[in-house]
């Protein structure tokens, strides 16, 4: 028989800290009888952790709420923003975008740099160069924490990326110079499954602890958020579904390439294909023409209506195949195809799958944009550096 165990007085101080900084995080200033209000928490623990948090460094006192009587209950407390600083990377095979943002997540400074195939000698040195000059810009000196969205398998034991493509030596020599960065933590992770928690903390899929988002650009993959958490999978390659076998392709997809895969069906490629089977502009082949195919097609009827019905069998095929395993309820649709074709898309897929998986499955058209890696990059980034301030319990 098992006893539970009581709260010993520092672990309670430290719980009750971290639900009051996380009040201050998502809501702004707060009075201490706002929080007194919003935590059920007596008014000399609150009074007491303020005092506290102040002392750490964490809480400051930014002003007065102006409809209360002066005096400490209308005293307005903050977190301290700047405690702390982090930086997010998206990491494409034509180069990189990257953020630095502080301890609540605001953006301080963006930067974009384009590499040019494998890049010259010294090109990973130098895009940790523009972050560090990136950040001095903006008065950062220090980054606690750099998030990495890349391409290509993230091992969950090792951190290690394993590519699933021919993908440009920097990638891996970037994280190599990142993480000589003194003091600073750097987190590696599969660029979709970054978009998958943006959808899920700001974007489509808010209201959804079970989800699956489908990342339909250049390439093909998926994040999938179970019961509220991101899983990856033995080897972290759950949701690489570019490599899942359909019917439609010619061949099979191997160990080596997608290719015959579900990549075949709906990638940029076979989806400039079919835009100019239907008689769209959409050549030469590319994210962005691609994408314009599809938005062209939404706002237009005729062959542009027959395209969309078609693009949107294809991607059904590959939602049965998830659909039928996972049952998560809902399929978020992102990149740059799925962005592009919005809920006109999305409601041609979801009628197409209701036809081929007896699992009732809401489709919905992606919304934390185009950025959608960066933002689950510097949610991530952040997540870690409270978990390291507030701490975990």
């Amino acid at each position: 028989m098992t006893t539970a165990r009581t709260a010993t007085p520092s672990t309670a101080r430290a719980i009750n800290d971290r639900l009051a900084l996380n009040l201050l995080l998502e809501q702004g200033p707060l009075t201490a009888t706002e929080l007194r209000d919003l935590t059920g928490l007596s008014r000399p623990t609150v009074a007491d952790l303020l005092e506290r948090l102040q002392r750490t460094g964490l809480v400051a006192v930014v002003g007065e709420r102006g409809e209360q009587r002066r005096g400490p209950n209308a005293r307005l407390y903050a977190l301290v923003a700047s405690r702390a600083h982090i930086a997010a990377f998206d990491v494409r095979s034509g180069g990189v975008s990257m953020v630095v943002a502080d301890l609540a997540g605001r953006t301080l400074a963006t930067a974009e740099v384009p590499v040019e195939g494998d890049g010259a000698p010294g090109t990973a040195a130098e895009l940790t160069a523009t972050l560090l000059r990136t950040a001095r810009g903006a008065g950062v000196e220090r980054l606690h924490t750099v998030a990495v969205g890349a391409p290509g398998l993230v091992d969950p034991a090792t951190g290690r990326l394993q590519s699933t493509g021919n993908l440009p030596a920097w990638h891996a020599e970037l994280l190599a110079e990142l993480r000589g960065l003194p003091g600073t933590e750097v987190i590696l992770e599969n660029e979709v499954n970054l978009a998958g928690r943006a959808e899920h903390r700001v974007g489509a899929a808010r209201d959804r602890d079970t989800f699956v988002l489908m990342w339909l650009g250049h390439s093909v993959g998926a994040a999938v958020i179970l019961d509220g958490r991101l899983r990856r999978g033995f080897s972290g390659g759950t949701g690489e579904i570019c490599f899942l076998p359909v019917p439609g392709t010619v061949g099979l997809p191997s160990a080596d390439s997608c290719e015959g895969g579900f990549h075949d069906l709906v990638g940029s490629a076979a989806i400039c294909a079919l835009a100019r089977a239907h008689g769209l502009p959409a050549d030469p082949a590319g994210d962005a023409l691609a994408a314009e195919a599809v938005v062209r097609a939404a706002q237009a009827g005729g062959a542009g209506g027959r395209f969309l019905d078609e693009l949107a069998e294809r991607i059904a095929i590959g939602a049965a195949g998830v659909c039928v395993v996972l049952d998560p309820g809902c399929v978020v649709l992102g990149g740059e195809i799925g962005r592009a074709g919005g809920a006109e898309l999305a409601g041609r897929v979801e009628r197409r799958l209701a036809r081929l998986s007896p699992l009732s499955t809401e489709v919905r058209a992606g919304t934390a944009g185009g950025g959608a890696v960066l933002a689950g990059a510097v949610l991530t980034a952040g997540d870690a550096v409270r978990r390291d301030l507030f701490g975990e319990f």
